[in-house]
């Protein structure tokens, strides 16, 4: 073997040495298995990788996104990444929705047309194909499956007996405990996938510019999106240094802001107010015959909110400009003003369609009360004209039933067209605010007086906090129509996907990067905490609907029943009785007040805990920096030490006059055997190695002082060495004049 180390081989003798010497641990048999080994272990190498790149191929947009990202940066991109988790978690949504409650309905369920609520009422069958009718979810879709009144409020369907309003009442609170979850496990991710930030900022501009390529990369049209990525990241990083290098007025800012905020709030309470106007209006042409009515006057509370939600965010972004935060804190600040107008706007529009919902319900007990004296009636005369008690029921056609509103039918409707006017706002203000703006520069540049790409108007910017802010409302929206309208969630799907390849177009070929180029933050948790209020809202009106206000009489899984939550009661009434015992405990209020407490401490206790770990990591980064500045600072003065003190040296005048010592063999034997036994005293990188012959370090060679100073003699003859040479700075004599 050492022979073969030092022979000089070609690659053909290199390779025609390992062919026939690979595997040569056995013979026979044991050889032909160790090749075997070998060759499934490089095939089952080669799967893997094959398998990894089969899963990132299959990751939805993973191209789209990435395209984007090299070309607008981290912020843009960060809006369609979080568009594409909206997307799976709409999936699993709706395979519950569609799975347990719209697939056994269907299946199972009476067919349309057998009762009242599965069919269009006689007086409306004739325009209930009208195009405007199915625009407004009236007609065959009021009546269908997308809605809360068609499903039956039997107690099990089906050969299989399935419990459907139980499934509807769990599948619509599940949808909440589910997308909660998914939530909260997202931000923890994202906080553990963020890091601690220790390294930021040591070496940044260096580790971008010689780790930041790809070497793998052989298309070149993806060397061009990398060089695009690149140039985007260094923009980002001089545009972060900058704004911590920034001086300014410290109270002229503190008046434009407070100057901002009041001009933001009174949007706010103006855009409110105008809501709910608008919806009080819109109920009382509710009670004027249809066809007198307009467009607007039938639509003006959807018109209303997208007109708002298109106007005020530009408004807001343009009064934040008194402000000059940082990109990424006047994001969130953005981010935040819109929220607060769309949450505004929601609850506004909600409680003036509980005070409609409370209407209806009036008009229910009215029509109830009807139908049962019409019943009484109609059961008093067959019994009194036939003499017999034996009265058969009334042979209605299911078309001609009288029947009530179905509030839940009414709500759902007006969220269904809630989420399709959004959709039509945001593509038209695409087509028209985008991508025809963009047309009129590219093309009209050429002949227009003033420079239209540099001045107005310009390409367009992708505005990143009015498209989040408009996602995680229309997720709000959905988690809050879901329950009255089971179809909701497919449409959002169909919304979602369309939006994807729609969006990333345009900002592809009608957009510009931003004039201010920033990256967003390594974990999307603002994005996802703003999400997470949104589904709290959300579940607060249907939680208030399920417990409190009584469900329709004749539509709906829980008609017939005081309360939606009943069904829950029935089931348990119908378990063995042990179970219901269980339960029963478990739903003592002394129970659930003690567990209540003991969690809240619990999370007290985490809290105080995550503060404590959280301090002692900052103390451990600064005891970790602080060691790695002082090895830098030795290294770096290590070797310029021992030139300092002799420069100190050099300074002291008694120094320069005491002659050099004189070093003996005795000395010399003496000092070399102290350096043998502590071998390693100098170099240990524990302190200064100061040798023993530096004068600070020598013992002072005067003499103790025993008598008082004599007199000064005159100006000009001061005591001191006479001139000549010495070793003192600035000793001897003047230079010779020439």
């Amino acid at each position: 073997m050492g022979h073969l180390l030092f022979t000089g081989w070609n690659c053909r003798e290199c390779q025609t040495f390992v062919e026939k010497f690979e595997g040569a641990l056995g013979k026979g048999k044991g050889r032909k298995l160790y090749a075997y080994k070998v060759m499934m272990a490089k095939k089952m190498i080669k799967f893997n990788r094959d398998f990894e790149n089969f899963k990132t191929a299959c990751i939805p947009w993973e191209r789209k996104i990435k395209e984007v990202e090299s070309h607008f940066g981290s912020s843009v991109a960060s809006y369609f990444l979080f568009l594409r988790w909206m997307f799976g978690l709409n999936m699993v949504l709706f395979g519950f929705m569609f799975g347990l409650v719209v697939l056994p309905e269907v299946l199972m369920g009476l067919p349309y047309g057998s009762i009242p609520r599965k069919v269009v009422p006689r007086a409306e069958q004739a325009n209930a194909m009208d195009y405007s009718v199915l625009l407004d979810f009236g007609g065959y879709c009021q009546y269908s499956i997308l809605f809360y009144g068609y499903y039956n409020d039997a107690r099990t369907i089906g050969v299989f007996k399935f419990r459907l309003p139980l499934s509807y009442l769990l599948v619509g609170v599940g949808i909440f405990g589910y997308s909660l979850m998914v939530v909260i496990r997202m931000m923890a991710r994202n906080s553990n996938e963020g890091g601690d930030g220790g390294d930021e900022g040591q070496f940044t501009f260096s580790f971008k510019m010689f780790t930041s390529w790809d070497y793998l990369i052989g298309n070149p049209e993806t060397a061009d999106n990398k060089f695009a990525s690149v140039t985007t990241s260094f923009k980002e990083s001089i545009v972060d240094e900058q704004e911590n290098q920034k001086d300014e007025n410290i109270h002229l800012r503190r008046f434009l802001r407070v100057l901002a905020n009041f001009l933001i709030l009174c949007c706010l309470g103006g855009s409110g107010f105008l809501i709910y106007y608008v919806v009080k209006q819109s109920q009382d042409n509710a009670k004027k015959d249809q066809d007198e009515l307009t467009w607007f006057q039938k639509n003006e509370v959807d018109v209303v909110m997208s007109l708002l939600g298109l106007v005020c965010p530009p408004l807001f972004e343009t009064i934040a400009e008194l402000e000059e935060y940082h990109p990424r804190v006047a994001l969130k600040w953005q981010l935040g003003r819109i929220f607060a107008l769309f949450l505004g706007n929601l609850y506004t529009f909600l409680f003036a369609l509980f005070d409609e919902v409370n209407e209806k319900l009036e008009e229910e007990k009215s029509i109830k009360n009807a139908t049962m004296w019409s019943l009484k009636e109609y059961y008093a005369n067959y019994s009194s004209y036939h003499n017999t008690t034996d009265v058969p029921p009334l042979d209605i056609a299911p078309a001609d039933v009288v029947r009530g509103p179905c509030w839940e039918t009414t709500v759902g409707v007006e969220f269904m067209k809630l989420t399709v006017n959004d959709i039509e706002v945001t593509y038209i203000t695409i087509l028209i605010g985008d991508f025809l703006r963009a047309v009129i520069v590219r093309f009209l540049n050429y002949c227009w007086c003033w420079d239209l790409e540099a001045g107005f108007p310009s390409y367009g910017e992708f505005d990143i906090s009015g498209n989040v802010l408009g996602l995680i409302f229309n997720q709000g929206m959905i988690w809050m129509g879901a329950f009255f309208s089971p179809g909701l969630v497919g449409l959002n799907i169909l919304r979602l996907i369309s939006s994807m390849y729609f969006q990333c177009w345009a900002v592809m070929a009608t957009n510009v990067p931003h004039e201010r180029v920033f990256k967003a933050s390594k974990s999307n948790n603002f994005y996802m905490g703003l999400l997470l209020l949104v589904l709290f809202l959300s579940l607060l009106p249907v939680i208030y609907i399920i417990m409190t206000m009584p469900p329709s009489f004749d539509c709906g899984p829980f008609s017939g029943r005081e309360k939606m939550y009943d069904v829950i009661l029935e089931t348990l009434e119908e378990l063995p009785t042990f179970i219901g015992n269980i339960v029963g405990y478990a739903t003592n209020p002394g129970l659930i007040l003690s567990a209540v407490l003991l969690m809240v401490l619990a999370i007290y206790y985490l809290n105080v805990t995550s503060k404590n770990y959280e301090n002692a990591n900052l103390e451990l980064r600064k005891k970790m920096q602080m060691a790695r500045d002082e090895e830098k600072n030795r290294r770096n003065n290590k070797e310029t030490t021992n030139q300092a003190m002799q420069y100190l040296e050099d300074l002291l005048p008694n120094r320069s006059l005491i002659p050099p010592p004189v070093i003996t063999e005795e000395s010399a034997l003496s000092k070399s055997s102290k350096v043998a036994k502590h071998p390693g005293a100098a170099a240990n990188g524990k302190g200064v190695n100061l040798q023993k012959d530096v004068s600070l370090a020598s013992p002072n060679p005067r003499a103790a002082v025993t008598r008082p100073p004599g007199p000064r003699g005159p100006p000009g003859h001061a005591r001191g060495p006479p001139p000549g040479p010495g070793r003192g700075r600035g000793r001897g004599a003047p230079p010779p004049r020439r």
